[in-house]
């Protein structure tokens, strides 16, 4: 049952996913060399060379199971670059690692508990390697035949014909092989491995006797050896899962699908017991390997004391991830309390935490960020267009400067341009105001707006009321 919920898992993972332009989809990773030292512009990332180094040394540590059930926080003023570390470290660490971002006024708006939500958002940040032996079948395609009823209703049965270097074998198809042939398109010449437990086939490559078809496959098409002695054979599996999806998967009430749909709801306390120990059990005899991922709560400060509550018994949990937060508070009270406490977080969980902080960029790193991000999203800028977008973002924010990437991109294309040109900025900078531009506006007509602070009372006499 585990392994299967282990397959079920893994198949989820290969949905193709859809990929946008993001605020930090520029982040390739941290950026540091093999000493853990941050160079000027690499994988995406640009200046806080101190905070990238010591976020470097977490990784380290991470990689090497030493700081599971740490705190980490992220603390400087907004648009410092604190997510997109956050996302660095997440990019360096692998696919196989768990990251989880949440934010930190997330929690409030799902519909179940606190502590749920944030249980949930910790077992998703914790890996299951699970290790285990399978009969598969792995050969070359000779023929595959397929038999159509005449009559067109029916299901189709068929034949596969499989070699490898010592023999040869033809094997019946169902309904079911049959269909996932035709998915993956398999054809003569592939190499292809057959799971016999779930039926599963994965494509390795075409057998290097198809070689001289390279016209006719194409530049992406990977050749490989035919396989050699028997077809059936056994191998070693290895599955990565999250313990969210196992506990998902083995809730009676939401199933499988629930993992599509996204709408778990809460899960009981005894099932998630059951699963640990289960986990701890095949721990014990080899078969899995616990991989303490990343769980990153931004905004942090928006949790309130309940929810910080928590977060110190959960890091003591044997099954606990690495927790990095980010906040962008100074002094500041604490939600669902009087106190005020450093960055809006309670004292008991700064003194966990190992703290990070980041500093304003200046005027060169905010040219090289702008430059990067017109490259992400394809945008030709002219040189002199790009000096005046620094010194907005100067002036203003980098946030704001790299909104106008977008906008002044539309403009040039709404006159048939190829190339982003000063007046395109200047057009965009008159349109879109920014923070500073907005509060000198409101400061000198706020008294036309409603319900202004500094609007002035206008006391209004009684009128006597018409009784006629």
């Amino acid at each position: 049952m585990f392994a299967e919920t282990a397959a079920k898992a893994q198949e989820v993972r290969d949905v193709t996913r859809i990929e946008r332009i993001g605020a930090h989809s520029h982040i390739r990773g941290l950026g540091l060399d093999d000493a853990i030292d941050p160079r000027a512009v690499s994988q995406g990332m640009v200046g806080q060379a101190k905070a990238r180094r010591a976020a470097g040394v977490m990784l380290e540590m991470i990689k090497e199971g030493k700081i599971a059930g740490r705190a980490v926080l992220l603390a400087g003023q907004p648009g410092t670059g604190k997510t997109a570390i956050a996302m660095g470290l997440a990019q360096s660490l692998g696919i196989d690692t768990p990251f989880t971002v949440i934010s930190g006024s997330e929690v409030f708006s799902l519909e179940m508990s606190k502590t749920e939500a944030l249980t949930q958002a910790f077992r998703k940040s914790i890996g299951v390697r699970i290790q285990e032996e399978t009969e598969i079948i792995e050969g070359e395609v000779v023929e595959i035949q397929i038999d159509r009823p005449v009559s067109g209703a029916g299901n189709k049965v068929g034949k596969l014909t499989l070699k490898s270097t010592d023999m040869e074998t033809a094997y019946d198809l169902g309904q079911k092989m049959i269909e996932c042939l035709s998915r993956e398109k398999i054809q003569a010449g592939d190499i292809i491995t057959i799971d016999k437990a779930t039926g599963k086939i994965n494509k390795l490559g075409r057998s290097f006797t198809r070689a001289r078809d390279y016209d006719a496959t194409g530049a992406q098409t990977k050749f490989v050896q035919c396989p050699e002695g028997e077809l059936q054979k056994r191998k070693e599996v290895t599955h990565t899962v999250t313990l969210h999806e196992i506990d998902v998967m083995n809730s009676r009430s939401q199933g499988f699908l629930a993992l599509f749909s996204g709408d778990t709801g809460e899960i009981k306390h005894e099932v998630r017991e059951q699963i640990n120990a289960k986990v701890a059990e095949w721990r014990e005899e080899g078969k899995a390997q616990i991989i303490p991922g990343v769980l990153f709560i931004d905004e942090v400060h928006m949790l309130d004391i309940e929810c910080f509550s928590y977060l110190n018994r959960a890091l003591e949990s044997d099954l606990a991830p690495i927790l990095i937060m980010a906040s962008n508070r100074g002094v500041t009270k604490i939600r669902g309390t009087s106190h005020e406490s450093a960055h809006g977080v309670p004292m008991d969980l700064l003194d966990r935490s190992i703290i990070i902080s980041t500093t304003p960029y200046d005027e060169e790193d905010i040219k090289r960020i702008l430059k990067i991000r017109c490259e992400e999203e394809d945008v030709e800028m002219n040189p002199d267009a790009l000096l005046v977008l620094t010194k907005i973002g100067v002036e203003t924010s980098l946030r704001y400067a790299i909104q106008l990437i977008t906008t002044a991109n539309l403009v040039c294309q709404k006159r048939k341009g190829t190339e982003v040109t000063v007046n395109d900025v200047k057009r965009v900078y008159t349109l879109f105001l920014d923070e500073i531009r907005s509060s000198a506006y409101l400061k000198e007509y706020q008294n036309h707006f409603m319900f202004s602070e500094s609007e002035p009372e206008v006391e209004k006499e009684a009128k006597p009321m018409d009784t006629t």
